[in-house]
């Protein structure tokens, strides 16, 4: 096992369609107007922003994000992340129902040193704040989407 390496999936059930789902998802510098962990999307040019975000836990993680694909007829975006995590994350947005289904795939290695030095005991403890974070992201989404 690569204790460095974290592969994780989500799935957001919203009552809003599609296309505003994957608008509002396509906006990565409005993350933070309503995903309290994404704590600041500062851009570097129209394809690489640097992200901070930090959940429950007292550390912050910092890394750059390059947009890889942007395809609204598949409903997919995907970024590479590199900094305090390397890797990708992938959000892909299909109708269901009345409303969406939004998939969150993200695969990780942690290059942050003190995390990678409490990889084996602390990996329970990051996978719970991971999915805290993700919980957190879909109830805040789901909430900004009503309102607006």
């Amino acid at each position: 096992m690569d204790w460095f390496r974290y592969r994780f999936r989500s799935v957001w059930l919203l009552r809003a369609p599609p296309d505003r789902v994957y608008a509002v998802l396509e906006r990565a510098e409005d993350y933070p107007d309503w995903w309290p962990q994404v704590r600041q999307v500062d851009a570097i040019d129209d394809a690489r922003g640097v992200v901070r975000v930090r959940s429950v836990l007292p550390y912050e993680l910092t890394f750059t994000a390059r947009e890889v694909v942007r395809d609204r007829a598949a409903g997919v975006l995907e970024i590479e992340m590199s900094g305090d995590l390397d890797g990708w994350a992938r959000w892909t947005v299909q109708a269901h129902g009345a409303g969406t289904l939004a998939r969150y795939e993200q695969v990780v290695d942690l290059r942050r040193p003190l995390l990678r030095r409490l990889a084996v005991l602390g990996r329970p403890v990051f996978r719970a704040n991971h999915r805290l974070m993700m919980r957190a992201g879909r109830r805040g989404l789901a909430a900004y989407l009503e309102a607006v």
